[in-house]
């Protein structure tokens, strides 16, 4: 409905216009004097003919000439002074006679040309303000469509960044009333079940690992005992065949024991396989990063200092969006951040208000699928720190864990272009 109200308006101001074009095309570009009044300042001229100089106020502007052609009398400065002028200027000139004697000529001047050029200036006022109408109308209208439609496209494109970077903590905002308001509701869905899964997935992760680690417990135990007995029995062998035999049990105990520890290793070389691009960015950026991260707005966003970081944007914003998801989940508080340049590095220190944790889990923080006491009946999987200090690590950063004031702070160290 929108949309047809703005049609309406705008064909209503091109009506406007062909009509002030119409009425400005029809004007007689020709205008007559008044018959009237040139009878009347005739007349007035004529009978004032020896006292010219005391008409007063006449309704049209003339020059009278006396019969040698000499200006006699004019009302205004400006006017045609002869005959020769009169008849470029398209005046009316009409002789003055009285009882039959010719007196003089009387030249009224022509004020058509005055009058056309007013009506052409109204004219253009006219199409000047109906085009200043149609560009307002235009421009609300476009602002409207790209609340309505660029905006929401762009706000999907950074949150199909996010989902691809793996964050699917920060939720997609709707609107309703939009006109893609369904279409964004369906994608904040696909992110919620592909949330789901990852949980699953990561819960699947973990069980594989403790099942890895009984299973590594259960095959160590015996081949321990396989081998202490061959031990024993190359020992006591008599013979040099026998003690081969022993031997050879021996390492073959021992290698099945390096593939156990293989097996059991495995499973924490998976997250290497992630992608870092680092390139040489502007700080600038950060900004951008960290109310992307906050999407609650539960931070201050201070001043960053200018400078050129060496980073991967995706991979960066995942960090952040790690951090602020813990924050959000264990502390549900406001937090504080704080830019500093230390030289070789940029530090971003985020911190809550949640109390932070025991100091014996600071060291385990980081660690894969380990979380804190705070964590219980809050779903996770442990890999966020995980992973954020693994994409550090890969940028040339680093990042630390400690409890401050308030509550757990973590700060990222970013490193400067040319330091590493």
């Amino acid at each position: 409905m929108k949309y047809r109200a703005f049609l309406c308006a705008l064909l209503a101001l091109l009506v406007l216009e062909l009509a002030v074009l119409l009425c400005f095309a029809a004007a007689p570009t020709e205008i007559p004097q008044d018959p009237v009044k040139v009878n009347e300042a005739l007349h007035e001229v004529r009978e004032n003919w020896d006292a010219l100089s005391g008409i007063h106020d006449p309704a049209l502007d003339y020059v009278v000439l006396d019969a040698g052609g000499n200006v006699r009398f004019a009302t205004k400065r400006g006017l045609s002074e002869s005959v020769n002028a009169a008849v470029a200027h398209r005046d009316t000139i009409l002789p003055v006679k009285k009882d039959g004697e010719a007196l003089g000529q009387l030249l009224i001047y022509n004020t058509g040309a005055e009058i056309a050029r007013q009506r052409q200036k109204q004219a253009v006022a006219a199409f000047l303000i109906a085009a200043l109408l149609q560009g307002g109308a235009l421009l609300a209208y476009a602002l409207y469509w790209y609340r309505n439609l660029l905006r929401p496209f762009r706000e999907m494109e950074r949150f199909a960044q996010r989902v691809a970077g793996g964050n699917l903590e920060i939720p997609l905002p709707m609107d309703r009333k939009n006109i893609f308001g369904a279409f964004t509701e369906s994608f904040d869905i696909m992110r919620t079940e592909l949330k789901k899964a990852r949980l699953a997935e990561a819960r699947a992760n973990a069980e594989k690992k403790e099942l890895i680690a009984k299973l590594s417990h259960d095959i160590r135990t015996p081949v321990a005992s396989i081998r202490a007995a061959s031990e024993v029995g190359a020992a006591l062998a008599e013979s040099d065949k026998i003690r081969n035999n022993y031997e050879n049990i021996m390492r073959k105990a021992d290698q099945i024991n390096t593939l156990v520890t293989n097996l059991f290793s495995a499973t924490l070389e998976e997250l290497q396989q992630l992608s870092v691009d680092p390139v040489d960015t502007e700080s600038g950026e950060l900004a951008r990063m960290l109310q992307n991260a906050d999407y609650a707005a539960r931070a201050n966003l201070p001043a960053i200092p200018p400078c050129m970081l060496y980073m991967d944007a995706l991979r960066m914003q995942q960090v952040f969006d790690n951090i602020f998801a813990n924050a959000y989940k264990y502390a549900g508080t406001e937090m504080k951040i704080e830019v500093r340049q230390t030289g070789t590095h940029l530090a971003v220190r985020i911190e809550d208000s949640g109390g932070g944790v025991p100091d014996d889990e600071l060291p385990t923080l980081k660690e894969k699928f380990r979380r804190g006491q705070n964590a219980k009946n809050k779903e996770g999987a442990g890999l966020g720190l995980y992973i954020a200090d693994r994409l550090m690590e890969a940028m040339g950063g680093a990042l630390m864990v400690e409890n401050g004031a308030r509550g757990l702070a973590v700060t990222v160290l970013i490193a400067v272009s040319g330091t590493i």
